[in-house]
């Protein structure tokens, strides 16, 4: 295995048992939010994504938005993608690093996003978020290769 995939797999651990237990409460509470205004301003989103057996499962990520859509970058292998690709089912909490919700959730539909213009937008929204730090975060974790892109609709617009 890669030294790139060790460091990342290393880095999922930790944040797994770093997770807030409140994330975990959260996932299984209904959205009352219709859009993504009360991530804007936070660093942190809690992303929840689904289980085939229906089981909630958050994940704290960096996010951008974008004309109403809520945008995370991902390693191609990482369990959410596969969820979302078997689930599109979302829900989106505003959260501190840990995962720790700071404000109502909005469920939506989840997708990767496939054409490079798509890819290309959602990374500049990325990019106008966090800059140059994710970017050589991400760079130690992962080729850009490995790298896919997750777009979330609020249910409203869907």
């Amino acid at each position: 295995m890669a030294l790139r995939h060790r460091l990342a797999d290393a880095s999922y651990w930790f944040y797994d048992r770093w997770r807030h237990k409140n994330a975990f409460e959260a996932a299984e509470q209904p959205c009352t939010a219709t859009d993504f205004s009360g991530c804007e301003g936070k660093k942190y989103a809690l992303l929840v994504t689904f289980r085939k057996d229906g089981t909630a499962v958050p994940t704290p990520v960096w996010f951008g938005l974008d004309d109403g859509r809520f945008v995370v970058s991902t390693e191609a292998r990482t369990a959410k993608v596969k969820r979302i690709r078997r689930d599109p089912r979302a829900k989106v909490f505003p959260s501190d690093p840990r995962g720790k919700p700071l404000g109502p959730g909005v469920e939506g539909t989840a997708r990767i996003l496939e054409s490079e213009p798509e890819r290309e937008r959602a990374e500049a929204a990325l990019d106008r978020h966090y800059g140059r730090t994710r970017r050589i975060y991400e760079g130690i974790m992962a080729r850009p290769s490995d790298m896919v892109y997750v777009e979330v609709k609020p249910a409203s617009t869907t």
